[in-house]
């Protein structure tokens, strides 16, 4: 997480950098105005990166260094067992159709449709968090 976290925060810095520099020149360019939209695009771009950044750094100070994090690290010392992957899934469709509904609502200022497409969102969330979810807890010993 070391690694992750210095990546991000450097990233966030030139974003910073950039959102003060694009304002000035925005500001100076067209006689007194800021323009907003570039401007706080790139501020939330900063924010963006600077919380993920700053989760990595939090994580990285709780847990032991991981083989990448070492200068004398292997690639041997990263084998075995990653996770559990899905080997296929309907749900990101799902969720990509009921993310299209909600932003069609969106544009077109219904409210009933970006409801209903944010309802379908929460549900295709949750049905993807719960994929494999089987109401029991299993553990090494069973």
């Amino acid at each position: 997480m070391k690694t992750e976290w210095k990546i991000f925060l450097t990233i966030a810095t030139f974003l910073l950098g950039a959102a003060i520099l694009y304002g000035a020149w925005t500001y100076a360019d067209s006689n007194g105005h800021i323009e907003w939209i570039g401007t706080v695009a790139l501020l939330l771009s900063f924010l963006l990166c600077a919380m993920c950044g700053g989760f990595f750094w939090f994580v990285s100070r709780r847990i032991d260094l991981r083989p990448e994090d070492r200068p004398d690290g292997e690639i041997a010392d990263g084998a075995g067992e990653v996770g559990f992957f899905s080997p296929g899934s309907y749900w990101p469709f799902g969720l990509a159709l009921a993310a299209a509904i909600a932003g069609l609502g969106l544009v077109f200022w219904q409210f009933w449709l970006l409801g209903l497409g944010m309802v379908a969102v929460v549900f295709a969330t949750c049905g993807l968090l719960f994929e494999y979810y089987s109401g029991t807890r299993r553990t090494a010993e069973h």
